[in-house]
């Protein structure tokens, strides 16, 4: 019985391959046969690491496509939709991936599953779980139209090897002109802070209203812990933290191993930003705050005194 491949997006900078890239090969792995899709230069090296997680293809696609917008990236992927058939293909859940995978919908008149944390084979076909109403339930999904497009959500499973020997496939796909109408014509690196990106940290340490504006406090406990600092929208709006750091609805959606919330109050549209998270822990001086419900550990007590203290018994336990 022959048994379907599951198209995976591989998501890489500069020829990087994120780990993101290895958690979405995993779930492939549960429902068909893994093949990675890269899109630029980099293939062959990434071959190995790609092998690692189970993908025995690498499709690799010129670089051509990365001096544009996402229009390339989506034909390329429905080009192969159109010549493999697979059970699935699955994408990065973020704005390039999201966008990617809505053109991908209409090219290939298929349903698609946005911000996934789990991925399956079902009796149907493929299943998957989200979190839906501001994080309120958690719902079972799958695509009745066309191969499923799925955009799955970042620290969603624990990447697991299936060691195989990656073969690289070129492929080549004639790009049409609307696809090419937007061009980029400059990149600009962001500044690093030497902190893990947000979206994909394994831990995040975000502080709200109750930091009164000075984050120095959590900033020294997320860079303690290895950690990407978030924000509630409290305190972005305030002009205390930049937006690009904001944890909510209106924000980055986040699904750390570990989140650490500081003087936030637990508002819903911040729930909805993290309440996926392995494990919650808040810090919160208001012992009514809405954030306990939703906790696996809470301490009450003000920020400014727990923290250093808890900073320095993770420096102390850490020799």
């Amino acid at each position: 019985m022959t048994v379907a491949e599951v198209l995976v997006l591989v998501d890489q900078v500069d020829g990087v391959v994120r780990r993101t890239t290895a958690e979405m090969l995993t779930f492939a792995g549960k429902v068909g046969e893994p093949s990675a899709v890269f899109v630029g230069d980099g293939a062959q090296e990434a071959a190995a690491s790609l092998g690692k997680y189970g993908a025995a293809k690498v499709y690799a696609v010129s670089a051509e496509a990365t001096e544009y917008l996402v229009a390339p990236t989506a034909e390329v992927l429905a080009h192969l939709v159109e010549q493999v058939a697979p059970a699935a293909v699955l994408i990065c859940s973020n704005a390039h991936g999201k966008e990617i995978a809505g053109r991908l919908s209409i090219k290939t008149s298929s349903g698609v599953i946005t911000d996934a944390v789990d991925v399956r084979a079902g009796e149907q076909g493929v299943q998957t779980s989200q979190s839906v109403f501001a994080g309120a339930y958690t719902v079972d999904a799958m695509v009745t139209q066309g191969t499923p497009i799925i955009t799955v959500k970042p620290n969603s499973c624990a990447p697991q090897e299936s060691p195989v020997d990656a073969v690289v496939e070129v492929v080549t796909v004639e790009f049409s002109e609307l696809a090419k109408s937007a061009r980029i014509t400059g990149r600009q690196e962001k500044k690093s802070s030497g902190r893990p990106e947000l979206a994909e940290a394994a831990i995040v340490v975000s502080g709200g209203r109750g930091t009164g504006g000075d984050f120095v406090p959590v900033e020294t406990m997320a860079d303690a812990l290895g950690a990407a600092v978030g924000a509630s929208r409290a305190a972005v709006d305030a002009g205390w933290y930049p937006h690009a750091s904001q944890v909510g609805q209106t924000g980055k959606q986040v699904s750390p191993q570990l989140y650490v919330a500081c003087g936030i109050s637990g508002a819903i549209q911040h729930r909805a930003g993290m309440q996926t998270s392995k494990t919650i822990v808040a810090v919160n001086k208001d012992e009514e705050a809405p954030i306990f419900e939703l906790v696996d550990f809470g301490v009450v007590g003000d920020l400014f005194e727990v923290l250093p203290q808890a900073q320095d018994h993770i420096t102390e336990m850490r020799g």
